[in-house]
């Protein structure tokens, strides 16, 4: 026997754990996916349920999104303070009471109520996955179980689009949401067989971090989400109120930026004093960390524009059903969860740099492809080529940044991953939904109006029977031609203005899915600085640096 031999023998072997514990996990990661995934599909059910415009279920998405991102940070140091098992069976509980409103709204406030709920579950739940997967996996096990981490965030949204297109058409969109109340006393038992991870009581709370930290996402999103309501510049009569006439929709954004800047300095302020901080900046600290976050917030951001883009056009715009919706989303929902699922085996053959690139540039050329071939029938296979090729690049991308965040940094740190993780997928997802929102409606509206320019005699008839500067959203052809039917609109001009809106519609679209294209591109420079390593260089278990805590904030 030589002496590599003894070597290896006298290694022993690594201890493979049990995967019933991750069923938990993965579950636990399903049900925030499958909500929030859900709501898109259910867009026209609601939106006749409640009699609201498609924005206000976007604003659903948004409230989840906003709740996640906010408060996200809070619940990785609840983690750590009381114990990632015990945070998670809470947390469980709470999203299933959430889910129980979701399904029983009888308004569109309640239903914005629930969403908010889920939300402040999902922010204590996204950095408790990532920790209970550190606590549970070591080695091979541990980065198998992230990969099945990101799968299950991926295989969530298929089933949301499938089974919420089959409900919302043959029974109502409220079972979907029913399904999750189930599920979440699944994994409530489930939890049972998680290893107890004991809390640190010396975890301090900082609590100005919070605020700071919330107050800036939380005027950022409303920011985004109310640019179309309130104005892009000069305040709408929609406005709570005006700043010299201006909207405060761009001042919300800017002092929400200023606050984060407020809170990254009050984070060094306290790690140079030896203090918890609400966020270990060594997650950031390099500029490869950096790129991936970055990169994250740009796939996820525009994967949440594509997902209400294309949902609003299949169910408001061609009148369709959630099942013709779920079925022309389908490619595109499978291609994303096999790429998440299987770009992990490209790792010993490119790098990460390599990965990120590419991802980018496929959507880009998806996006591009989109905007060129896209027409009145989603189905066609052109433009299912388009959704399968954004679905590669998005899947492949979302896989690799958490991938490269996690291996980045050490095991302590875990939940300070989770959390910045979540912060960031959940504020790209809201603004994405909100930029997407306000950019089509937007859109259609310039269009419509500079088209009326060119039919005087229409445009003051329509004057009189509407708001043209407020009320012009996207509507099915059905529930336009019922208006018109209320007006004293001309047969004749009643068909000019069908064909004004249909054709305004498709311009809105196609501008809309350039003006992605140009945001993907821009994606292309954060992933040209993402790591340039091979796997086999990261190490296992990365220590914890050993620095003075000003230089363990510096370049963060």
């Amino acid at each position: 026997m030589s002496s590599s031999d003894l070597t290896a023998a006298a290694q022993p072997a690594e201890v493979q754990e049990s995967w019933v514990p991750m069923i938990a996990i993965a579950l636990g990661q399903s049900l925030m996916s499958f909500n929030v995934a859900s709501l898109p599909v259910a867009l026209s059910g609601m939106v006749n349920s409640f009699n609201v415009p498609p924005t206000t279920v976007a604003t659903g998405i948004v409230m989840y999104s906003l709740a996640v991102a906010a408060f996200v940070m809070l619940g990785a140091k609840l983690n750590q303070r009381y114990g990632a098992v015990r945070i998670f069976r809470a947390v469980v509980v709470l999203f299933g009471v959430a889910m129980v409103m979701m399904t029983f709204s009888p308004t569109a406030t309640f239903m914005l109520t629930a969403q908010l709920l889920a939300g402040l579950a999902g922010a204590a739940l996204v950095p408790c996955l990532v920790a209970l997967i550190a606590n549970e996996y070591h080695g091979q096990q541990q980065a198998s179980a992230l990969g099945v981490l990101g799968s299950a965030r991926a295989g969530a949204g298929v089933l949301a689009f499938l089974i919420g297109g089959v409900l919302g058409t043959y029974i109502g969109w409220r079972p979907a949401f029913g399904i999750l109340i189930v599920v979440s006393v699944i994994v409530y038992f489930l939890s049972f067989k998680l290893k107890q991870a004991k809390g640190r009581p010396e975890v301090d709370i900082d609590l100005l971090g919070v605020v700071l930290a919330a107050g800036a996402i939380i005027f950022i999103s409303f920011g985004f989400n109310n640019l179309n309501r309130w104005g892009l510049g000069l305040a709408t009569p929609a406005a709570p109120f005006d700043l010299l006439g201006m909207s405060p929709a761009p001042f919300m954004i800017l002092f929400g930026i200023v606050l984060l800047q407020a809170f990254v300095n009050w984070t060094r302020q306290r790690m140079a004093a030896g203090k918890t901080p609400l966020l270990a900046l060594e997650v950031i600290k390099s500029p490869a960390e950096r790129a991936a976050v970055y990169a994250m917030f740009a796939v996820v951001a525009l994967e949440g524009m594509l997902n209400f883009s294309v949902p609003l056009y299949i169910q408001i715009i061609q009148g369709r059903t959630p099942i013709e919706t779920a079925i022309a989303m389908m490619p595109f929902n499978l291609t994303v969860f096999f790429t998440a699922t299987l770009v992990i085996k490209f790792y010993k053959t490119f790098t990460p740099r390599q990965i990120g690139r590419f991802g980018f540039v496929l959507c880009t050329i998806a996006l591009l492809w989109l905007a060129w071939v896209v027409r009145n029938d989603w189905s066609a296979p052109v433009v299912m080529i388009g959704l399968i090729a954004f679905g590669i690049g998005q899947g492949a991308l979302v896989t690799l940044v958490f991938n490269v965040l996690v291996t980045a940094s050490p095991k302590e740190l875990a939940g300070d991953v989770g959390s910045l993780r979540g912060t960031t997928n959940n504020l790209a997802a809201g603004v994405g939904t909100a930029v997407s929102g306000a950019l089509l409606v937007g859109l259609l509206s310039a269009f419509i109006l500079a088209s009326l320019v060119e039919h005087p005699d229409l445009k003051r008839e329509l004057q009189t029977q509407m708001d043209l500067d407020n009320q012009i959203t996207f509507v099915s052809n059905a529930r336009l031609e019922a208006f018109f039917e209320g007006t004293s609109l001309s047969p004749d001009k009643v068909a000019e203005a069908m064909r004004i809106n249909e054709q305004a519609r498709l311009r809105a679209l196609k501008i809309g899915l350039l003006i992605m294209a140009c945001l993907s591109v821009l994606g292309i420079f954060p992933a040209g600085r993402l790591p340039n390593y091979r796997p086999g260089e990261i190490p296992a278990n990365p220590p914890l640096p050993k620095t003075k805590p000003e230089d363990a904030v510096e370049g963060a």
